[in-house]
């Protein structure tokens, strides 16, 4: 496109800027300096990984597109703007600006946020707040927030996810919640969700969910019932139950005392 001369290491443009360069104010300044160049680095592109460059190495630039018209070109600037700049941002009519700064926020900010449109942004507000400010999420109508919710709250506060009609997130809390707090899970219409509490069940659940009419439910249980809750369980009608009761009661059988000798010794 130009002929180049070298001047301290430096490209200059020999010729007169051309194309997205004409009538760019940065045509006679960074351009000249090589901190942008023309299809690579540069504002003016609708390329987002161009305009990424340009504000990457020119920082101090972003907060001039801020407010500009093209919602990538102010995506893009809330990423390397100063904090203090992009809370107005915090409202902004695309969502994916709006992600950018869910992202970026004081955590003290990001409650304006919590009952954004976006998903993603509310996603993103779930996964930075301290667990112990999320309670005002546990009603969100979107599951995936929810379950990210039972994967962050404290356990205090895992039984008011318990009686979620989404399935994912019942198991999130299933995986979560004390041993001794199972007991709430147990009846579980989900055989999956029932599954995992017998996995991680106290000993008296654990005999509970013996009865399980799922098999797996009934395997997953064996491991932490009681031994004496276990000999039913040798005539199961599923041959891995059976088997796995087995072996358990092998292993917590007590050992045999050695028969005495005939000579009295």
């Amino acid at each position: 496109m130009t002929d180049g001369v070298e001047t301290g290491g430096t490209a200059l443009l020999a010729r007169e800027p051309s194309g997205l360069c004409l009538g760019c104010h940065y045509a006679g300044s960074l351009l000249l300096a090589g901190r942008c160049r023309p299809g690579d680095t540069c504002i003016r592109a609708h390329s987002g990984r161009q305009i990424d460059r340009f504000l990457r190495s020119n920082r101090d630039e972003a907060p001039l597109y801020l407010q500009d018209l093209f919602w990538e070109r102010r995506a893009i600037a809330a990423r390397y703007a100063p904090l203090e700049m992009i809370e107005s941002l915090m409202h902004d009519s695309d969502e994916v600006v709006r992600r950018v700064v869910a992202s970026r926020l004081p955590l003290e900010r990001l409650h304006a946020l919590i009952h954004d449109p976006d998903r993603e942004v509310r996603l993103t507000v779930a996964t930075r707040l301290p667990p112990a400010a999320l309670t005002p999420l546990l009603k969100d109508p979107d599951y995936l927030i929810r379950v990210t919710l039972a994967q962050r709250l404290p356990h205090g506060q895992l039984a008011r996810l318990a009686r979620d009609p989404e399935r994912e997130v019942r198991k999130a809390v299933a995986r979560r919640l004390p041993p001794f707090a199972l007991y709430t899970l147990a009846a579980d219409p989900e055989a999956e969700i029932r599954a995992i509490v017998a996995s991680r069940a106290l000993p008296g659940l654990a005999a509970t969910l013996l009865q399980d009419p799922e098999w797996w439910v009934r395997l997953a249980a064996v491991h932490n019932a009681p031994p004496e809750s276990l000999p039913p369980l040798l005539h199961d009608p599923e041959a891995e139950v059976r088997e796995a009761a087995r072996q358990r009661l092998e292993k917590t059988a007590p050992p045999l005392s050695p028969s005495p000798r005939k000579d009295g010794s």
